[in-house]
């Protein structure tokens, strides 16, 4: 292939490219190197580093069957060119090692942004033999992929968690996934209300892999830091590393999905992230307060995908389960607790295990710092006011699916857009509840009935107000489930 038509090629790469990436408006001329000498050496001399890395990280196989086929021919400043000697391997390295080659080459070479792989079935191989020295650094920097995700906590692990039928399907899936070689359910998604246990299994998943397949990249992080990173990314006008980064994992982890609700640029680059994984057979594990079909702000293609594997629920704990809970972290704690007083904690605090474990710990701290005896007697007087608060919370959740159920609405049209007075009327009906029965603020109110504005709210409240004194019918559906949502 002469020089021309290579870099006639390269254009028609360059125009797909800025398809893909349109925030790229301009991408850089590239001069380039083909066809002479020094620019291949230079370009072998950089494949030659990278390759024993590409063992490790691909597998010693791919190394011989494909990427020794391929002979370099030339090197800019951002943009290597490999010769490969037909389509099939051309397409196949392209479509399925691109993106890891092109992140072990910037390894050596920060600078390279593109990896362009030709058919030259004439093209002499200038890669040196396994058994021939090449000059690789002893040690070549980390990549920076595991600084995006949050850390993982040791502590959270498969032994730790307390399985009863209101969580069973959920850590039998989880077990599953964290424990095999090949993805079974993709995406696994994992929904239940606050303080159940979805995060503990994230973390219980991600040291159960690494322990395993230490050389595996695993990313775990909630959707508000991945919704930062890519602001951050638009920020810097360096989405191209961005979309490289997320999408050269081998386990993405994404907790509380429900925080992109109505960030629709997010969605729509999660939603592009989300495909390109799958495509390439890697692992994504979603978690949220609601299952795919039940999240609002959320578009429908969206939520479809993350409904495409499993969907596995958690309940709200039994009793049974919060005994386990506290029995298992009453065997490792510094004071003796009495059952009595475990058997309390259980019944009294009933609506999820981090607040159970926070009223724990609080008795314990109590009893280090004042010296006195743990009884049930001492119990009761610590968590009096926390108990006081137990009785009286109540949810916006609560208070949708109650008025959705009260008026016969289906929750998804509940909070949808729609503004027929069918739903419309039902929907402030339950802001005002929300406004009254919580403490939650207008514009809390507002993200969690699909992501409107205070001011939404607000006019719901005012509208709900006036009409309690002239709709006899709405003010008996007031007052019932007024009722009902404070028994």
């Amino acid at each position: 292939m002469t020089v021309a038509a290579l870099a006639n090629e390269f254009v028609d790469l360059a125009a797909t490219q800025l398809e893909l990436f349109p925030e790229f408006a301009v991408l850089p001329q590239v001069e380039l190197l083909a066809s002479t000498a020094a620019a291949q050496s230079r370009a072998c001399e950089l494949w030659g580093m990278m390759l024993p890395e590409a063992a490790k990280w691909l597998g010693e196989a791919v190394v011989q069957n494909w990427l020794r086929t391929l002979v370099p021919t030339g090197l800019s400043d951002d943009t290597l060119i490999l010769a490969a000697p037909n389509k099939l391997i051309q397409d196949w390295v392209q479509n399925r090692y691109a993106d890891d080659l092109l992140r072990l080459l910037r390894r050596v070479q920060p600078a390279l942004r593109y990896l362009h792989v030709h058919v030259d079935a004439n093209a002499e191989i200038a890669i040196v033999s396994p058994e021939e020295k090449v000059a690789v650094p002893e040690t070549l920097p980390e990549l920076p992929l595991l600084n995006l995700g949050a850390p993982i906590d040791p502590r959270q692990t498969f032994d730790s968690f307390v399985v009863d039928k209101s969580n069973q399907l959920a850590f039998e899936a989880a077990r599953r996934v964290a424990g095999s070689d090949r993805v079974e359910f993709n995406p696994l998604f994992l929904h239940g209300s606050v303080g159940l246990g979805k995060t503990h299994l994230l973390h219980a998943i991600a040291n159960e892999i690494t322990a395993r397949s230490p050389r595996r990249r695993v990313i775990y992080l909630s959707a508000e830091q991945f919704m930062y990173q890519f602001i951050r990314a638009l920020r810097d006008k360096d989405t191209f590393g961005f979309k490289e980064l997320f999408r050269t994992v081998d386990v993405l982890m994404i907790d509380d999905v429900q925080f992109i609700s109505g960030k629709e640029s997010t969605q729509e680059e999660f939603f592009h992230t989300f495909n390109a994984l799958v495509e390439q057979g890697k692992q994504i594990i979603l978690s949220a307060d609601k299952s795919p079909g039940d999240l609002t702000g959320v578009g429908a293609r969206l939520t479809s995908r993350m409904g495409m594997g499993l969907v596995a629920d958690i309940h709200p704990t039994s009793y049974e389960l919060r005994l386990g809970v506290l029995h298992a972290r009453a065997e490792h704690a510094a004071i003796k607790f009495p059952p009595e007083v475990l058997a309390w904690l259980a019944t009294r605090i009933t609506s999820n295990i981090r607040e159970l474990e926070g009223a724990f710990n609080r008795l314990i701290a109590h009893t280090q710092l004042t010296g006195a005896a743990m009884n049930l007697e001492f119990a009761q007087r610590i968590l009096s006011d926390q108990l006081r608060c137990q009785i009286r919370r109540i949810s916006i959740e609560e208070i949708q699916k109650q008025v959705a159920q009260h008026y016969g609405l289906r929750l998804p049209d509940f909070l949808s857009g729609r503004r027929a007075r069918a739903v419309a009327r039902p929907r402030q009906l339950a802001m005002y509840l929300a406004k009254h029965l919580t403490t939650c603020s207008l514009p809390e109110i507002g993200r969690a009935f699909g992501g409107r504005d205070h001011t939404t709210v607000a006019h719901a409240v005012r509208t709900i107000d006036n009409l309690l004194a002239t709709d006899p019918a709405l003010a008996d559906a007031h007052a019932a489930l007024k009722r009902s949502l404070s028994a």
